[in-house]
């Protein structure tokens, strides 16, 4: 599969999630426990993507794409804006003000996010990559993706060499930390993962 595939599937899994918290913003005890598992489930995909963009993605974009350094430093800063607001709504409580404030941010800097690959990445790394380099960065993503954290790192170094030497340990961290606090590591369902 390759890498723009792998990247649509999270993308589309992402915005399906994105409409539901929209949808489902009551009061009652059910919909903040429907909002809780969504939350969840947001983290647990955003977690796992960036990671893993990070690893494999971006550094292709900065290899292959003229002026691919701009392009993967203005996104990696979009990401690290929202793992921080990730780390806020999986903190905050559902329906306090500032629940409501990071996910409020987060929405549409995840769409402006998306979008911004979509349009004005991925039709450069289509010009300037073979079929076989997107499915070979493609299936690394996809078997990496299996290893990927569970919740955010903003303050992890997003650098490629520290993503793949350290993210094998974040995640097995992460994951011990889900069972111990009883978190549910909602994967959310997709055609790859």
């Amino acid at each position: 599969m390759d890498v723009l595939t792998v990247l649509l599937a999270d993308h589309n899994v992402v915005l399906r999630i994105l409409r539901s918290l929209e949808r489902g913003r009551g009061l009652g005890e059910t919909e903040q426990s429907a909002q809780a598992e969504l939350v969840t489930s947001l983290v647990v995909a955003e977690s796992g993507h960036e990671a893993v963009e990070e690893q494999y993605f971006w550094p292709l974009v900065r290899k292959m794409v003229p002026d691919g350094d701009v392009l993967a430093d203005h996104a990696i800063d979009q990401e690290k804006a929202g793992k921080y607001l990730l780390q806020r709504l999986e903190n905050g409580p559902i329906g306090s003000p500032e629940f409501e404030e990071a996910l409020a941010t987060f929405i549409p800097a995840a769409r402006e996010h998306i979008n911004f690959e979509q349009t004005r990445v991925w039709p450069l790394l289509r010009e300037f990559c073979s079929t076989q380099q997107l499915e070979a960065v493609g299936e690394k993503m996809v078997a990496a993706k299996r290893l990927a954290p569970t919740r955010p790192h903003p303050k992890a170094p997003a650098h490629p060499a520290v993503q793949k030497a350290g993210g094998m340990t974040v995640a097995v961290l992460d994951r011990v930390r889900d069972l111990v606090t009883v978190r549910r590591n909602r994967q959310p369902s997709g055609p790859w993962i």
